[in-house]
């Protein structure tokens, strides 16, 4: 090891610098890999919460009446898939064996 209160010679100086800028290139990079990465995260959140966003509108509106306040298509179903489990259901009570 050299003396610490002597200075740095030409040598050792373009050694540093050279360091010092591998250093300084090598955080760039690290920050760019970084900042794409949330990039990345922001987008997918969008894309993700576009879908939610989307869903959300297709339900509300198989749900809800039209404007002649008829009823809404999910109610229809909901009522025809009842029905038929009824229908079954008294099939099954009148027409099982004893």
């Amino acid at each position: 090891m050299t003396d610490d209160t002597t200075p740095l010679s030409a040598e050792e100086r373009a050694e540093l610098e050279q360091l010092r800028a591998e250093k300084a290139a090598r955080e760039e990079a690290e920050q760019a890999r970084r900042e794409r990465a949330e990039l990345q995260r922001l987008r997918e959140e969008r894309g993700a919460q576009g879908q939610a966003t989307a869903q959300e509108e297709r339900a509300r509106r198989l749900m809800e009446p039209g404007d002649d306040l008829s009823m809404p298509v999910g109610q229809k179903v909901v009522l025809a898939v009842v029905a038929i489990a009824v229908i079954v259901a008294v099939v099954l009570i009148f027409f099982a064996p004893a």
